[in-house]
């Protein structure tokens, strides 16, 4: 039974405030389709197609969005008095996707968003990620560096870019060296990751995840990570999201591995 992939959607993405006054961030689009559906045609490009959505702010739209999933997507054919007729693609194209919607409260912290979803995890692990974040990771090589770690739990840890240019200075100050935007020497937390069931036993329905339950599972050493070189980027501002648009109608999207 290959891993079900819980996705939080709850957030109430304040720092793109833009785009997410009227919508989840989970469905700020990207190109024509939103952010989430193409975090799950990443994992589906896999294999992983069994999806837990958490859902919090505005998640009744989340809901609608895929329950008339075909009716947003294609053209069809309708008789006013009868109703709908036909949709006028190949129902083959269509996703293949089951998708559990679980209401996990509107103010409830990351934590408590997973330990709700307890009750749907019937294997022995898990994948989650959030649904803001796109990447090119390999999800077979990280689900195999999990299995052969362990451990209770693997995060995808990402080198990231400084915001600001560099300088480096001599003692009489004088520049020395310069380096424009460099890649900076510690890694942070780029989502994918991949869990054990015993991690439910750190949480309850109050906590954050990536504070008391990490901050236990590193103390323990059961926490490891799986180091990503390609891409990734987070649409966490309204900059990020011009950006993504701008690599998708460029014609240059590095997630895109579907």
């Amino acid at each position: 039974m290959k891993p079900k992939v819980v996705i939080l959607c709850g957030g109430k993405g304040t720092r793109l405030r833009e785009e997410t006054e009227n919508k989840p961030k989970p469905l700020v689009k990207v190109g024509n389709f939103p952010i989430l559906w193409h975090i799950m045609k990443h994992y589906a490009h896999y294999g992983y197609n069994d999806f837990i959505l958490c859902l919090g702010y505005k998640g009744e739209q989340i809901k609608d969005y895929f329950i008339n999933y075909k009716f947003y997507r294609w053209d069809l054919q309708l008789n006013l008095k009868y109703g709908i007729k036909s949709f006028m693609q190949d129902m083959a194209e269509v996703e293949d996707w089951d998708i559990t919607f679980a209401d996990t409260g509107q103010e409830t912290n990351t934590g408590g968003r997973v330990k709700k979803i307890e009750k749907y995890i019937d294997g022995d692990y898990f994948f989650l990620t959030y649904g803001d974040g796109l990447s090119n990771v390999n999800l077979h090589e990280l689900e195999r560096f999990f299995l052969r770690k362990g451990k209770t739990g693997v995060i995808t840890g990402i080198r990231p870019r400084s915001k600001y240019g560099e300088i480096a200075v001599d003692p009489e100050g004088i520049i020395t060296e310069f380096k424009e935007k460099p890649f900076l020497d510690n890694f942070i937390n780029g989502g994918f990751c991949v869990f054990s069931r015993k991690i439910f036993d750190y949480m309850d329905e109050n906590c954050i995840l990536e504070n008391e339950v990490f901050e236990q599972l590193v103390s323990m050493r059961e926490l490891a990570v799986y180091v990503h070189e390609g891409f990734w980027k987070c649409m966490d501002t309204y900059k990020d999201y011009q950006e993504l648009n701008e690599m998708w109608y460029g014609g240059n999207s590095p997630w895109k591995v579907y």
